[in-house]
């Protein structure tokens, strides 16, 4: 099937600050593409060129292959945007939030109540659709903001740090609801400076910093860019200096160091090595104590690739 988005060399310029780079993507039908980045990277300013709210100074943006930009009408028909900052109006209930919105977006009558009904059930407010939503919670105000994105059945749902701010009860919430779209067939655009976000919910990930694409691909093609070693450290007593010159024998163990409790393995797969790797240590006669498996993650790739941490 044809991409839902086409990103090609996207630019901003704000005076002599560039805020996007030469920015590509592409999202397919029913994948989550997750932009990680600090915050100041350019997401934001991408995402309002992807919905059509700002120009960009050069490049492209297609949505389900019509032309995207601030003058254009049709493609922002298939695309729900929330936006960071709240989009909601505290003295009206959700219901009413939300059959307002719809209305702004065409639906009437049965259809519109249909689907203000479908929404408050898919975000997990239809119990307290009557209150006004100043008495939410920060949890149940974004989870509405994000039902107000999806009242169009948008093709793309574009998500700009949809979790800033909530507790941590809320935000599994909404990350749950976030994985039960792309399952239906929607492509979604996710922004996020929170890594373990884009681990769990994105199929590819665009790390981006300082207005550039730094790279992109799946978590596991990003984290062979670090090396993509693992470490396996024993903790124990007995002879691990005597364990160590058999550990290093074993095909995937890359470098073995010791200290006087310990045995760090630097290894290609530690899932796989880790069996092997502890029954040839109590074959030497090692107790051990503990047994602690590190891999690399999203923040190892942005540090690789941009020498500084994701929150920097």
């Amino acid at each position: 099937m044809a991409d839902v988005l086409v990103v090609e060399s996207l630019v901003r310029r704000f005076g002599d600050l560039v805020a996007v780079d030469d920015v590509s993507f592409r999202i397919a039908p029913g994948e989550t593409y997750g932009l990680l980045g600090p915050n100041g990277a350019g997401k934001t300013t991408t995402i309002s060129m992807v919905a059509g709210l700002i120009a960009a100074d050069a490049g492209s943006v297609t949505v389900a292959g019509q032309a995207m930009t601030p003058r254009t009408t049709e493609p922002k028909r298939h695309v729900g945007l929330v936006p960071q900052e709240l989009a909601i109006y505290p003295e009206l209930s959700g219901r009413e939030n939300l059959a307002l919105f719809g209305r702004l977006q065409g639906l009437r009558k049965a259809e519109l109540r249909a689907r203000v009904d479908e929404v408050l059930e898919l975000i997990g407010l239809a119990d307290r659709a009557k209150d006004r939503s100043k008495e939410y919670s920060g949890g149940m105000k974004r989870r509405l903001n994000i039902g107000i994105g999806l009242l169009n059945r948008p093709t793309l749902l574009i998500l700009d740090e949809p979790t800033v701010g909530v507790d941590p009860q809320s935000r599994n919430a909404i990350l749950e609801s976030v994985e039960a779209l792309s399952v239906e067939g929607m492509a979604v655009l996710y922004t996020t400076h929170y890594m373990e976000e884009a681990e769990r919910l994105c199929d590819r990930i665009g790390i981006i910093d300082s207005g550039r694409l730094q790279a992109e691909g799946t978590r596991d093609e990003l984290v062979r860019l670090t090396g993509g070693t693992d470490t396996i450290r024993l903790g124990g007593s007995g002879d691990l200096g005597a364990a160590a010159e058999e550990l290093r024998l074993i095909p995937g163990v890359e470098r073995v160091d010791t200290e006087r409790r310990s045995a760090t393995l630097t290894v290609k797969d530690a899932p796989a090595l880790v069996a092997q790797v502890v029954g040839t240590a109590t074959s030497y006669g090692v107790v051990l104590s503990d047994v602690e498996i590190s891999r690399p993650d999203l923040e190892s790739v942005f540090l690789h690739l941009t020498g500084k941490g994701l929150r920097d």
